[in-house]
């Protein structure tokens, strides 16, 4: 693999970005601003009925961020002047055809201009609605992939996928094409027509039968888990995910395809600064409920591997594959993870996180320090389901049954217990694959782009994405807990 310089190929380039307002699409935005200042013209895909409130999404949940000091404190009063260059807003969905554009003279605009596409849009919530998951992760790269057949100078369409659309696997997971119909637990009949077509007779049958928005809710959650399990996935997000792969493979025709998977996304580990991150990522709500004193036990293996990456090595293997496989008709699979090359344990996250909150205790509404202590493990569900039965259930019933002057009080703490648990297990059933997760992602591909890299000698810097450059102790004890308590414990 020969690679040339990456910033000539970004200079005077038009690149479409989906998702614009998410986490990696923040980060992937201001880079390439920092970095290529002569980018050609960023279209940022946000969505909104109108330009009005994409501009105001633009500027609240993108340009006002943390992230983007660097590039302010770099440009000063030119800054402005940048933006109106070279971002282009664009109030779009896509859930839609034509991505929810209305703007018919920027549509033309885009065909003609755009000639690099990423795919960044999409939801990440383990336990979304199915009809929702669905429209954005699977039907919605349908709309575009049909948009990029479109382009008429198009060189790359890269979609970011995630690892785990191959599920709960054990071994080595190579960086391979997700195939249309094929199952994880080799059940026939996956469909993907078919199950849209189940989504939207569903909702038909639950406007007739007059159901309150909280219980088709519900109920579009349930439909999403039942169709994810019965075809081999975990949950809906990477059920839906892994279906979007297969209309992609399967539609591409000679369109050059790049699919970025990474696994576990951490905060940056250098640019444009250590430590930035937004929302709470997947291990993140671990640390911060520990950190608030909230959590007392845990469930999983210690001795497995929990594959994560930062955020910003991420975006760079983006910008570098997608330079790398411009113009090559054909479809790339690459794993962004640490698992092959620099693996992190669950126990040392669980280490990381005591040494942090006991040296630097989280302090409470109240202004005292919360103190936290040691964490139970448990290593299997039963085990896991029976302590929480005994330890906040069979209590109150018992006291219920000995007071029976307060047994409305009794049983009212009761069905608040039982509703607390319930939603607990769930959460433990839908992480449970990934507390005991047993597999490695292959990363050869990932691998040759690096030493490609190495081997151009040029902006090897700029575009760092080797995990073996990290050290996991000095990254999480003194960048990543850090980052999140700074940006993420408040909300």
């Amino acid at each position: 693999m020969e690679l040339g310089s990456i910033l000539q190929f970004l200079e005077h380039r038009s690149i479409l970005v989906t998702g614009a307002t998410g986490f990696l699409a923040k980060i992937f935005t201001e880079k390439i601003l920092r970095v290529q200042p002569n980018v050609k013209k960023l279209y940022l895909l946000l969505r909104a009925s109108d330009t009005h409130l994409a501009m105001l999404r633009f500027n609240n949940e993108i340009l006002e961020k943390e992230l983007f000091k660097v590039l302010k404190e770099k440009n000063g009063a030119n800054l402005s002047t940048l933006i109106e260059e070279k971002v282009k807003v664009v109030a779009g969905d896509i859930t839609f055809e034509k991505l929810g554009v209305k703007d018919l003279s920027l549509w033309e605009e885009m065909l003609t201009e755009i000639d690099v596409v990423v795919n960044l849009a999409a939801t990440t919530n383990f336990d979304e609605r199915y009809d929702v998951s669905l429209g954005t992760n699977t039907l919605g790269t349908k709309h575009v992939l049909n948009f990029s057949k479109k382009l008429k100078k198009l060189k790359i369409l890269v979609h970011v996928s995630t690892a785990y659309v191959y599920g709960e696997r054990e071994g080595l997971i190579l960086e391979t094409p997700c195939v249309m119909g094929e199952t994880l637990n080799g059940t026939h009949g996956l469909d993907i027509d078919a199950e849209k077509e189940l989504v939207e007779e569903t909702l038909k049958q639950f406007k007739v039968d007059n159901l309150d928005e909280d219980s088709v809710k519900s109920a579009m959650k349930d439909l999403g888990l039942l169709r994810a399990r019965k075809f081999g996935w975990p949950n809906t997000y990477v059920f839906t995910k892994a279906m979007g792969e297969m209309l992609l493979g399967q539609s591409k025709e000679n369109i050059p395809l790049l699919i970025i998977r990474p696994t576990i996304v951490t905060s940056t580990y250098k640019e444009p600064f250590p430590g930035w991150v937004e929302g709470v990522r997947t291990i993140d709500s671990l640390a911060v409920e520990y950190g608030k004193g909230k959590i007392t036990c845990f469930l999983g293996d210690l001795t497995s591997v929990v594959d994560v990456i930062p955020a910003d090595m991420v975006v760079n293997a983006i910008i570098v594959a997608m330079v790398a496989h411009a113009d090559q008709a054909n479809e790339s699979v690459y794993h962004v993870g640490s698992s092959m090359s620099n693996p992190v344990k669950s126990a040392w996250l669980q280490s990381y996180g005591q040494r942090h909150f006991t040296s630097h205790p989280w302090i409470d509404s109240n202004g005292s320090p919360v103190v936290v202590g040691n964490v139970t493990v448990f290593n299997t569900m039963k085990s896991f389901q029976r302590y929480m039965t005994l330890r906040y259930l069979l209590p109150l019933k018992g006291l219920q049954i000995l007071n029976t002057a307060c047994c409305q009080y009794f049983q009212k703490r009761y069905l608040e217990q039982s509703r607390k648990i319930k939603f607990v297990l769930r959460l433990i059933d839908l992480y449970a694959p990934y507390l005991f997760f047993k597999a490695f992602y292959d990363d050869m591909n990932t691998e040759k782009l690096r030493r490609a890299v190495d081997e151009s000698g040029l902006e090897t810097e700029m575009f760092y994405f080797d995990p073996k450059i990290i050290n996991w102790d000095d990254y999480f004890m003194n960048t990543h807990i850090p980052g999140i308590v700074k940006r993420v414990f408040k909300n």
